[in-house]
């Protein structure tokens, strides 16, 4: 099998770049994030390698990263998502930046992926929730709120104060940060009220 390939960026199409090691040329298909940060032709480069095997074909795909390539075999993992729907996420969404968004369970983020409807975000988010957090940079304090929010299980200040700063405009996943390090500071006895004032003294900092 192979794990990673170093070579000179021969050509590229819309999802796939030709690599020529030592005069080989390897059909290596990536996201399109991937293709934009290859360098220019005739260039040295070299990939993380996911190689498929099948009974016709053998398909290399290439990864600018090991995260990269690691993230591509975790979202296999959920119900109907297949290689072709992994590197479109991935095209959008660097592994960090997608590790968060499954933490804070943020569908949209990657419905924003090509070929990525409502209900496979939704899988995406829900299947991967527990394995996310591990990769993510996002505060657990803030994962926890917004857990217990989509579950209805949040504090009814916290959930209150949220709603009020969503309705002011922000986005929901920032006006839960701000308010869960509004309640870190104010304590676990703050009304709505003074959480809100916090929360948009967070924001505006």
């Amino acid at each position: 099998m192979i794990g990673k390939l170093k070579g000179i960026v021969d050509s590229r199409g819309d999802d796939f770049v030709i690599l020529d090691v030592n005069g080989v040329g390897y059909i290596v298909s990536c996201s399109s994030r991937t293709l934009a940060s290859l360098p220019g032709t005739g260039e040295a480069v070299s990939l993380s390698i996911e190689t498929y095997v099948r009974e016709d074909q053998i398909r290399l795909f290439g990864f600018a990263s090991d995260a990269e390539r690691d993230w591509f075999r975790l979202l296999q993992t959920v119900q109907g998502v297949g290689a072709k729907v992994a590197l479109s996420i991935l095209g959008v969404l660097k592994p960090s930046d997608l590790a968060n968004a499954i933490a804070l369970q943020d569908k949209a983020s990657v419905a924003r992926a090509p070929g990525v409807g409502p209900k496979v975000a939704a899988r995406v988010v829900a299947e991967l929730k527990d394995k996310a957090p591990a990769f993510s940079s996002v505060d657990s304090n803030v994962i926890r709120l917004q857990d217990e929010l989509l579950d209805r299980r949040a504090p009814q200040p916290a959930a209150d104060a949220v709603s009020a700063l969503v309705n002011l405009g922000y986005p929901q996943i920032q006006a839960s940060a701000a308010v869960s390090s509004a309640m870190r500071k104010a304590g676990e006895g703050a009304s709505a009220e003074m959480l809100i004032r916090a929360g948009l003294r967070e924001l505006a900092s």
